[in-house]
């Protein structure tokens, strides 16, 4: 298997492209190898995978933990979804800055964000299912989330009129996040 790091505008996020084998029966890839991701500098030991299944125009996060600090690793595996992530490391010179892809299950890509960055999608399909692979077991009392259309990251979602849970629309803002002591855990050196 091939894998390749296309680098994007936020130190320490990648896009993650695979070789995919087709013949006339479809297609065969390889995921995750342990021993391919440690050689490309992405961490080479996953302890949860979520899956998620959404409609169109549903915006989950933008979402993070930092007890335990959790990178991720998504996956568009059926339908289309807009993926973001948002570097929110106090210190870091691109704190606040975000990027999007718009990723398909015909994609052999996937988004990887590092502890420190903030996670959503939005759905632009008729439905969407995306797997995350984490570095940390999911851990509700460390665990937070930045507005979505926080007007300080200002993210142009490709979607008109959101579906929202009410702990996504009640999220802080970015401001708000870093005046918590929590966000130090982040801090960029």
């Amino acid at each position: 298997m091939k894998l390749w790091l296309e680098e994007t505008p936020l130190r320490d996020c990648f896009l993650v492209k695979q070789e995919r084998f087709h013949d006339e029966r479809g297609f065969f890839m390889e995921v995750y190898r342990e021993d391919l991701y440690r050689e490309a500098g992405l961490p080479a030991r996953f302890v949860q995978m979520n899956h998620s299944k959404s409609a169109r125009g549903v915006v989950r996060g933008l979402h993070f933990q930092y007890e335990p600090p959790m990178a991720k690793l998504m996956r568009v595996i059926q339908g289309t979804a807009y993926l973001v992530a948002v570097d929110i490391r106090p210190g870091s010179p691109t704190l606040g800055q975000h990027v999007g892809f718009t990723l398909s299950a015909d994609d052999a890509a996937q988004l990887y964000a590092p502890p420190g960055f903030a996670r959503g999608f939005a759905v632009l399909s008729e439905t969407a299912e995306i797997q995350y692979f984490c570095t940390g077991i999911y851990n509700p009392a460390g665990e937070s989330g930045i507005l979505w259309n926080d007007s300080d990251i200002a993210i142009d979602w490709p979607v008109d009129e959101p579906l929202l849970s009410d702990k996504d629309a009640q999220a802080q803002t970015l401001s708000q996040w870093l005046a918590r002591p929590e966000a130090e855990r982040f801090r960029y050196e």
